[in-house]
C-alpha cells in the first residue's frame, strides 16, 4: 500500500525523524492559512499524489509571498499532473502540502528496501540526492552506496558508520544522521514497510539533517497488523477497478491490453499472461480468483473485467483443485447470463471434475469457446481479438 508524502512525514515525526514544518491544504485559501502559520517565506507548495517526478511535472513550486501561495495552490489543486509514473493520463491533484522553505547546503538520497535474493534489508544511499536514482544507478553506479543488514541481527553501529562515511558527512552532521537512520530503520521494521525512501534528504546550512521528501510503502499482507496504517489509504489514488476487486477478495491488477484473464493461482496467472503475449495478444489484467473461489466470485470477476472498455475477449484458465471445474463452469454460465457478455470467452479447464465442467459449458447454450490446453486457449483468444 502506498501513502502520501504528508502521511509519511506524520509517521516520521512519530519516530523523531526531522521534517520541515508544514500542513495539508485542500483549497488555495487553506494553503494561504497554512503558510501564515509557518511564519515566514519562502514556502514550498507540493502536489500530493501517489507518484514521483512531481517537480518535473509542475507539481512542486516555491512561493515567496501569500499571493504566490494562493496563485500556485490554485494552479496545482485540480490540475491533472502528468509524471513519468502516472502515465499519459496523469493524476488529479486534490490537495497540496505547504512547507517551510529551507536553506539547503547539500542534497542526499537515502532508502531502506528488502532484498529478496539475499533475504537482507538494504540501506541505500547516494550523494546524488534530488535526482532520479534509477538514472544514477544506471549511469554512475559507483555513486550508489549499498549496506546490507541481516534482519535477525538488526541495525548495528557499523552499518550506520558505513552509510555516513560513504556520504562524506561532516563530524557535526554525522551524529544526528546516525540517530535519524536508526529511527528510520525502526519504523521500517515496526510498520512492515516494503519501501522507505527520502529523496532528497538535505543537510541545511545550519548543519541539520532534514527529510525534505518522504515515500513509504507497506506490505499489503501485513496490513492486518496495522489498522492505523490502513487509515492512510486513499482510494482516490488507486485504480477504481482494483478497489472494486478488493471488496470481493479478488487479486486484480489493471493492465493496458485487450484480453481479460481469470485464473486461479498467481503463478498460473503469470504464465497465462506470458503465453497470451507469445500468441500475439496483450493481457488487459491480472486476476487471481484464488483456490477456493465461489460462483459469486467468478461473477464478480467477470463484471470487473468487463468494466474495462479495452477488453475485447476473455480467457479463463482454471486448474481444478479446491475450485472444482464443475463449480467454475456453473459460475461462468451464471455470470455470462447475468452480465450479458458480448465479447468472446475462451475457457481452458483441467483437474477435478473437468468432464462435468465441460459438459455444463457445452449444454449452456452460450457462445463459449473451449480449449484443449493453455497454448490452444491463447491462440484462440488471440485470433478472436485481432
Amino acid at each position: 500500500m502506498k501513502i502520501h508524502e504528508y502521511q509519511a512525514k506524520e509517521l516520521f515525526k512519530k519516530y523523531a525523524v526531522p521534517v520541515p514544518e508544514g500542513g495539508i491544504a485542500f483549497t488555495a485559501e487553506e494553503a494561504v492559512a497554512v503558510a501564515k502559520k509557518l511564519g515566514g517565506y519562502p514556502v514550498v507548495v507540493k502536489a500530493q499524489i501517489h507518484a514521483g517526478g512531481r517537480g518535473k511535472g509542475g507539481g512542486v513550486k516555491l512561493a515567496q509571498s501569500a499571493d504566490d501561495v494562493k496563485s500556485i495552490a490554485g494552479e496545482i489543486i485540480g490540475m491533472n499532473l502528468v509524471t513519468h509514473q502516472t502515465g499519459a493520463d496523469g493524476q488529479l491533484v486534490k490537495k497540496v502540502l505547504v512547507e517551510q522553505g529551507l536553506n539547503i547546503a547539500k542534497e542526499l538520497y537515502l532508502s531502506i528496501i528488502p532484498d529478496r535474493s539475499s533475504a537482507q534489508i538494504i540501506l541505500m544511499a547516494s550523494e546524488a540526492g534530488g535526482m532520479d536514482i534509477e538514472a544514477v544507478a544506471a549511469e554512475t553506479p559507483d555513486r550508489i552506496i549499498k549496506v546490507p543488514v541481516n534482519p535477525q541481527q538488526g541495525l548495528q553501529p557499523y552499518h550506520c558508520r558505513a552509510v555516513a562515511f560513504g556520504l562524506n558527512l561532516s563530524p557535526a552532521v554525522m551524529k544526528p544522521f546516525v540517530v535519524m537512520l536508526k529511527n528510520l530503520y525502526r519504523l521500517f521494521i515496526d510498520a512492515d514497510c516494503s519501501l522507505l525512501e527520502i529523496n532528497p534528504l538535505v543537510i541545511t546550512a545550519e548543519e541539520t539533517v532534514m527529510a525534505l521528501d518522504a515515500k513509504v510503502n507497506f506490505d499489503d499482507n501485513a496490513l492486518f497488523r496495522h489498522p492505523d496504517v490502513k487509515e492512510y489509504r486513499d482510494l482516490d489514488e488507486e485504480d477504481p477497478l482494483e478497489v472494486e476487486a478488493s471488496k470481493f477478495n479478488l487479486n486484480y491488477i489493471n493492465l493496458e491490453g485487450n484480453v481479460g484473464n481469470m485464473v486461479n493461482g498467481a503463478g498460473l496467472a503469470m504464465a497465462t499472461m506470458d503465453i497470451i503475449k507469445q500468441a500475439g495478444a496483450e493481457p488487459a489484467n491480472f486476476l487471481d480468483v484464488g483456490g477456493g473461489a465461489s460462483a459469486e466470485m467468478v461473477e464478480n470477476g467477470f463484471r470487473i473485467i468487463l468494466s474495462d472498455a479495452n477488453v475485447k475477449g476473455i480467457l479463463i484458465n482454471i486448474f481444478g483443485g479446491i475450485l472444482r471445474c464443475d463449480v467454475l463452469a456453473n459460475g461462468v454460465v451464471e455470470a455470462a447470463k447475468k452480465t450479458g457478455i458480448q465479447v468472446p470467452v475462451v475457457v481452458r479447464m483441467e483437474g477435478t471434475n473437468v468432464e462435468a465442467g465441460r459438459k455444463i459449458l457445452a449444454e449452456s447454450g452460450l457462445n463459449l469457446i473451449t480449449a484443449n490446453d493453455l497454448k490452444d486457449a491463447a491462440q484462440k483468444i488471440a485470433e478472436v481479438v485481432q
